[in-house]
This record gives C-alpha cells, sequence and structure tokens, in this order.
C-alpha cells in the first residue's frame, strides 16, 4: 500500500498509550486502538482535528506517502494512451 499511517509511530514518539491519547483527545481507547492498529478508510474530520491538537502535530504527519512499482504503471498508462 502506497500510503503509511504513521499513528503508532508518533504515539511511541510522543511516548503515549491508547488510553492517555485517548484522553487527551477525548476518544474512546477503543478508537484509539482501532485507529493505531488500521489505517481507516475514511477519517472525520472532527477525529483527525482531535488526534492533531492531542499529538500537537499536522495531519501530513500522520500520513506518508510511499512509491511503489504498481504507481509507476498507472502513470505509464496514462502517458502511453493514444488519442485521435
Amino acid at each position: 500500500m502506497p500510503i503509511k499511517w504513521r499513528l503508532a509511530v508518533l504515539m511511541a514518539d510522543r511516548e503515549m498509550d491508547y488510553k492517555a491519547l485517548g484522553k487527551a483527545a477525548k476518544l474512546h481507547p477503543n478508537t484509539i486502538s482501532k485507529l493505531k492498529n488500521n489505517i481507516p478508510e475514511r477519517l472525520e474530520m472532527t477525529t483527525l482535528i482531535k488526534l492533531c491538537k492531542a499529538l500537537e502535530c499536522q495531519p501530513g504527519e500522520l500520513l506518508q506517502y510511499i512509491p511503489g512499482p504498481e504507481d509507476f504503471e498507472e502513470d505509464e498508462d496514462e502517458t502511453n494512451e493514444v488519442t485521435t
């Protein structure tokens, strides 16, 4: 997957466990646990704001783009299209 979810990394950097982050972000610890272990398919803006505020970070710090071979294949398909 070309997008890496970095919540666990930020939590470790700030020495916060899911209970501490849940309390700081005013989110249920189970929600933090789920978010920590899996990249969310959809993230509510309010949740993102709460995480950024509690972790004192920017939204971009929670995500990292890692290019892979599949990214280049898509780019080649787009540039090799023939128009008439």
